[in-house]
């Protein structure tokens, strides 16, 4: 079975591939100060808990965390006995790259695209909301040609209670109507419908510039929420693709070597 880690600002996501079948995942928060130790222990008793610690035999894992990679990296040497396969512009050469420093590019964006190219065989767009809302754009053939990235509506929230003296921290959710009758609503309106409207904008700009419609797939936990409100609706919405991109990444490098 193979163990796949998203290792994000905000949640690490885990997934268990068994073959081709994801049978399970986890989302645990990011937590910088965890050390190797209690990583190693977390992921022991996850995978105990649900009889999966006998059957892990293999790993995959990308992060934009660069004091957990190494943590993560040592921690599931150390307590699965696995040598990992950590994603990175050093580690794939898996697409062709448009841009302008591709040591630049993040894992978790090298994932995606990967996954976009190989599951949907065509010129994509994928928008994934998380810390960050970020566009990755990659064509059928596998050319990665750049991308967006934006705060995300999380951000824009503690954004908003930090730098004022009145507005409050809000939960992200959807919004009742989009001229809110009082503060609340009318935040949630700004960054949730905000944010649809700011995809739909910039879906539309990129499709311009590429000179044709793309498919366009969202991923991240707001994926659901935002789409309520956008003009132009996500072809697919795929809650694991970065999981799904680990795995065909790990069986591109590994697996078919």
């Amino acid at each position: 079975m193979l163990l796949t880690l998203d290792i994000g600002n905000t949640t690490t996501t885990i997934g268990l591939f068994d073959e081709d079948n994801l049978v399970d995942t986890w989302t645990i928060a990011s937590e910088k100060h965890r050390s190797e130790d209690e990583i190693g222990i977390l992921l022991i008793n996850l995978l105990k808990i649900h009889n999966y610690e006998e059957f892990v035999d293999s790993a995959c894992l990308c992060s934009v965390v660069v004091c957990l990679t190494e943590r993560y990296t040592n921690a599931i040497k150390r307590y699965l006995g696995i040598d990992p396969f950590v994603v990175s512009n050093k580690t794939t050469n898996l697409l062709k790259y448009s841009v302008d420093y591709p040591e630049e590019v993040g894992a978790d964006r090298i994932v995606n695209a990967f996954a976009a190219y190989s599951l949907y065989k065509k010129d994509s767009i994928v928008v994934d909301l998380g810390t960050a809302t970020s566009f990755d754009i990659v064509t059928s053939q596998g050319e990665f040609l750049g991308g967006v990235i934006c705060a995300g509506m999380k951000i824009q929230a503690e954004s908003l209670k930090k730098f004022t003296s009145k507005l409050p921290l809000i939960k992200i959710e959807s919004s009742a109507n989009a001229i809110g009758k009082n503060t609340i609503d009318a935040m949630l309106s700004g960054i949730v419908r905000g944010h649809a409207c700011m995809i739909d904008g910039l879906i539309e700009e990129c499709e311009s510039e590429l000179g044709k419609n793309v498919l366009v797939i969202a991923t991240g936990g707001y994926s659901e929420i935002v789409a309520k409100y956008m003009k132009r609706q996500f072809d697919y919405i795929n809650p694991y693709i970065t999981l799904e991109g680990l795995k065909l990444v790990y069986d591109a490098h590994v697996v078919k070597i």
